[in-house]
């Protein structure tokens, strides 16, 4: 089939020219035949390249600030070596790859003492409880010398319990025990100074606040007969009280009864004054009236003779003559 008899030529003609008006739309070549300009990408290779670029170096430097708290040191080193110690609480950056850190607890910390068996002066074996409070002062000299906060604190256990050892075998058990005991009261003063004595000599750059006792047991097979003395002890003590008591009160018996019998006789001796003081009062004014008429107070001793010498049963023989006759039968001229 030749081409002018081609009966599809039409169809072919109108998808040319719709392919056509495709590629001038989309920015193609209008020809089949014709070659498409290349886009220049340099200027967007540039760009990107820039912003990758740009947001690497960025992450590398977020990624190596540092933000340093108020109870902490940081630790700043290079290839293991200490470059510098950051103190001050802020934000800080170290040397991207080849510096590393690590942080140190710049406040107060607390390390539990082992529990040891300690013998006193009288030979008494006791169990001491005791902690520490502790911080880092010099974190290089801790670091050169003790390596780690683990380190540290073997250290500081080793002295503690070397201090209290030798503290407590100059001291009785009673000493220990009792906490009204003015030894005892400055037994922690001691063993803490001679504890950061150790530590300075050692140049471990820490400091010990504080050496406290927490508990003080006695061994089992001991505490037994520890028990036993402590109740015969406080028997003995209590049976003194009771004595000094009963003694006090004695004396406080006989001051009391003293004092009474005081008071009795002078009682007695003012009683005494004041009646006969009464009595010569009363004789005076018996005189005085009697004098005025002798008889009958003749007559009235008379009487009161009758009344203290005769009673029930009383039998008296008398003259019919006699004068105390004739008034006990009621004669008087």
């Amino acid at each position: 089939m030749s081409k002018d008899n081609n009966p599809f030529k039409s169809i072919e003609e109108k998808f040319l020219e719709r392919q056509r008006a495709k590629r001038k739309i989309q920015g193609g070549p209008s020809e089949p035949g014709q070659i498409k300009q290349p886009v220049e990408m340099k200027k967007y290779v540039r760009l990107a390249i820039t912003i990758t670029a740009l947001f690497v170096v960025a992450a590398i430097l977020v990624s190596n600030l540092f933000i340093v708290k108020e109870n902490e040191y940081r630790v700043v080193r290079q290839f293991g070596e200490i470059k510098r110690i950051v103190q001050e609480p802020g934000i800080t950056m170290k040397i991207p790859f080849i510096q590393d850190v690590t942080t140190l607890p710049k406040n107060l910390m607390t390390l539990t003492v082992s529990e040891a068996e300690i013998n006193t002066r009288d030979k008494k074996r006791i169990i001491i409880d005791n902690y520490a409070v502790w911080k880092i002062t010099e974190p290089i000299k801790m670091i050169s010398n003790a390596r780690n906060i683990i380190n540290a604190e073997a250290r500081m256990e080793e002295f503690i319990y070397s201090v209290v050892r030798s503290e407590l075998g100059q001291l009785t058990y009673a000493d220990v025990v009792n906490d009204e005991n003015s030894s005892r009261g400055s037994l922690n003063d001691r063993v803490t100074d001679k504890v950061n004595e150790f530590l300075l000599a050692g140049n471990y750059g820490i400091e010990v606040v504080d050496v406290r006792m927490k508990r003080i047991d006695l061994p089992e097979e001991n505490e037994q007969s520890i028990y036993t003395r402590m109740i015969s002890e406080r028997q003995s003590t209590a049976q003194t009280y009771l004595s000094e008591g009963d003694a006090d009160k004695s004396r406080i018996e006989a001051e009391t009864d003293r004092e009474v019998t005081e008071m009795l006789a002078i009682a007695k001796k003012e009683a005494a004054v004041i009646h006969a003081e009464g009595e010569s009062k009363a004789a005076q004014i018996y005189n005085d009236t009697f004098s005025k008429d002798p008889e009958f107070y003749n007559l009235y001793r008379t009487l009161q003779s009758y009344s203290k010498t005769i009673g029930e049963d009383t039998m008296i023989i008398l003259p019919a003559e006699s004068p105390y006759a004739k008034i006990l039968t009621g004669y008087i001229e």
